[in-house]
């Protein structure tokens, strides 16, 4: 039952029983009528109290029923609020742990409302690309002020319980009573009390939103909100739905906040949105990897390597209270990367982000040791040391001579093969890859490599301690760069062929800032610096001869513009200045190559170098999807929503895709092809086929 129905003296108790968060699904919403019903009809009771079993009052709409008809079928969200509003019977909501979303605006249907300390209060659906749509831009409004409203809604950010009682928040009418005690019992009375006393209860719709300016405040609001949320339409059509209702009252406001959320529940953005929100609870599900796969315990972790890689991987761990002890093979750099680790915490001190016995706390936990024997009592190991097989193989030989039995060890690469590392081992069930991002200690991302040996216990426990230490985890089959460096490849080829054919760096780098990312490939490659590039660029010469590359990168490479940290790459730098500056020397050898290589330069558009860039990322991303590589389009997404700065807005490079048309993507690949550097692009099958029957990557 998702619902359940008690009578304690007269007060009748609907309990949500829908785990884990109480959501509002369908046999929810009806769950709750049914009873108000009953109460209604049985003359022995006098009051309801509306309360939440488990570990929430309610998160609000159940996200399984997403996208299907089941989310619109009555009883909706709006009719079981009004049943509860209109009941001749006083509602009390009893509020504990979380009343979010919808869960909140059903407590506010309720005529009196009683919670615990502590509990999250949040309208969070902006998130999501979408407003409130119960009724929650114009109650909130009532219940604690405009003000405080506004930017709960526009934020969706939680405030806790007690901040919204009478003492909190200015003119905070959300809560009769703050209940240190027994909430169900202070309910109880609280219920029988009211229900003694004559009606008619108080409906939060029929208070008055005071404010002495409110005109002026709600133009201040979308002047603030207009800049911070430029590519997102859902925050200044909270702020319009609420004005509506200030301007021309309750049922006209909550009759425009229905049109408004019908509306942007169709916008691109809301779909982008949504399809990250559960990309992310997707990409954890591994289709082979049953959700009860039992998971091994990791209560101490060993780092090898104490560089930038090594001590922002540490930092994950011991920020999350999980022991680590630091392996370096030389003193200095033990003591460098020790330094390194302690100035990241201390910039967090200063920022107010992380209290000063917090950072002792925390640095407490790194034992750093210059001896491969120290980590013998680890449950992890991760190497991050330096991107070459001879170096891996090294190190993995020695840790399987000391790691003890049923130790996971992880290998940090980017792109060499984790069966190949695996094999370096007696072991390879044991061995795992966990890809890292730069910055480790900032970055969302973790690529997951899973090898053809690796055991299905280690795959589900690291994915566990993925969430643990706050990472989104995404699991990639084995291949030259996994996922994300594996596409970046043709996305950086292609931006390379546009300067041989005609473009600049900063005019390639503007047409895809402008589109969304956060950086374009010029810049994103001086910062990280160019001799990286070039590195993997030798590699594949060797590896792959029949594959072709321009090779501008390389001649900018031999003058040594390396990036930011030489002072000049693709762009020109000033001491202590990040700003890119386009470089004319640059410009002109450009223009040069493109003479001595016999190509005559046109101009670029910015509509083809988007395309070409992003459809770059597709076709490879749908080649990975053939291949196995990744298990889902979804999880591609998240790789480039979480480590490479895709638009967020445009929900990854997959669902761009379809958003675009596959049929479009397809033509414009065919087009691109037969351009010169056409060989670049074989189309991927899984494309043409997907266009042929309709459909897209995401169904």
């Amino acid at each position: 039952m998702a619902v359940d129905y008690t009578t304690h003296d007269g007060v009748a108790v609907i309990t949500l029983n829908n785990p884990p968060v109480n959501g509002l699904g369908l046999a929810t919403r009806a769950g709750i009528v049914a009873g108000m019903e009953r109460a209604q009809n049985d003359p022995a009771i006098t009051a309801i109290v509306l309360t939440g079993a488990g570990k929430a009052f309610s998160g609000g709409a159940d996200i399984t029923e997403f996208n299907s008809p089941k989310a619109m079928q009555e009883p909706t969200l709006a009719t079981v609020i009004k049943t509860v509003e209109n009941s001749a019977k006083p509602v009390v909501a009893a509020i504990h742990s979380v009343a979010m979303g919808g869960g909140l605006e059903l407590a506010l249907g309720a005529h009196y409302r009683l919670a615990a300390p502590g509990a999250q209060i949040a309208l969070p659906e902006v998130k999501l690309g979408i407003l409130p749509g119960a009724g929650g831009t114009q109650r909130l409004p009532r219940a604690i002020g405009l003000e405080a409203a506004l930017n709960m809604i526009v934020t969706g950010a939680p405030v806790l319980s007690e901040k919204l009682a009478h003492h909190g928040l200015a003119q905070s009418g959300l809560f009769d009573e703050l209940v240190e005690g027994d909430l169900g019992q202070a309910a109880l009375a609280f219920a029988r009390k009211v229900g003694a006393q004559q009606g008619p209860h108080p409906k939060v719709r029929e208070r008055k939103i005071e404010h002495p300016n409110a005109e002026g405040f709600i133009q201040f609001a979308r002047n603030s909100v207009a800049g911070l949320a430029k590519n997102f339409p859902a925050p200044l059509k909270c702020i319009d739905a609420v004005e509506a209702g200030v301007k021309n009252g309750f049922d006209k406001g909550l009759a425009f906040e229905r049109e408004c959320f019908v509306a942007l529940v169709q916008t691109p953005e809301s779909r982008a949105l949504r399809h990250a929100f559960f990309g992310e609870r997707a990409a954890s599900k591994i289709p082979d990897v049953p959700a009860d796969t039992p998971v091994r315990e990791i209560a101490r972790v060993g780092v090898i390597g104490a560089g930038t890689m090594g001590g922002g991987i540490a930092m994950n761990f011991i920020n999350a209270g999980i022991p680590v002890t630091l392996l370096e093979t030389k003193q200095e750099a033990l003591d460098r990367g020790l330094a390194t680790i302690r100035k990241n915490y201390e910039a967090n001190v200063k920022k107010g982000k992380l209290k000063p016995e917090a950072l002792e706390a925390r640095m407490a936990l790194i034992t750093p040791t210059l001896s491969y024997d120290d980590l013998k009592n680890a449950d992890l190991i991760v190497e991050a040391v330096f991107e070459e097989l001879g170096v891996k193989e090294q190190v993995f030989r020695r840790l399987d001579e000391i790691a003890r039995p049923g130790a996971i060890l992880a290998s940090n690469t980017s792109t060499l093969d984790v069966n190949r590392i695996a094999a370096f081992t007696k072991r390879p069930q044991d061995v795992v890859g966990m890809h890292f991002f730069s910055p480790a200690n900032v970055m969302k991302l973790l690529e997951v490599v899973r090898g053809k040996e690796t055991a299905k216990d280690v795959l589900a426990t690291v994915m566990k301690l993925a969430k643990k230490i706050k990472k989104t985890a995404v699991v990639s089959g084995v291949c030259d760069g996994f996922i994300g460096n594996r596409m970046i490849e043709q996305y950086i080829r292609q931006a390379l062929f546009m300067l041989d054919e005609g473009a600049l760096p900063a005019q390639v780098d503007r047409a895809i800032e402008k589109f969304g990312f956060a950086m374009g490939p010029f810049r994103m490659s001086d910062l990280a610096g160019n001799d990286i590039g070039w590195a993997i660029r030798k590699r594949r010469y060797q590896e792959y001869p029949e594959m072709q590359y321009s090779k501008i990168a390389d001649r900018l490479c031999e003058t040594g513009r390396f990036g930011q940290k030489t002072g000049g790459g693709w762009y020109d730098y000033k001491a202590g200045d990040r700003t890119a500056y386009p470089s004319k020397r640059v410009d002109e050898m450009i223009v040069a190559y493109s003479k001595d290589t016999g190509i005559a330069r046109r101009k670029i558009g910015d509509e083809e170098i988007v395309e070409r860039l992003v459809f770059a990322l597709v076709n490879e991303g749908a080649k990975i999807l053939e291949e196995g590589i990744a298990s889902k389009a979804s999880d591609i997404d998240m790789v480039y929503l979480t480590g490479y700065g895709f638009p967020l807005y445009r929900g990854g490079p997959m669902l761009y895709a379809d958003t675009v048309g596959l049929y479009n993507v397809e033509r414009a690949i065919r087009r691109y092809a037969a351009q010169p550097n056409g060989h670049a692009w074989q189309l991927a099958p899984g494309i043409a086929e997907l266009a042929a029957q309709g459909r897209g990557f995401n169904g």
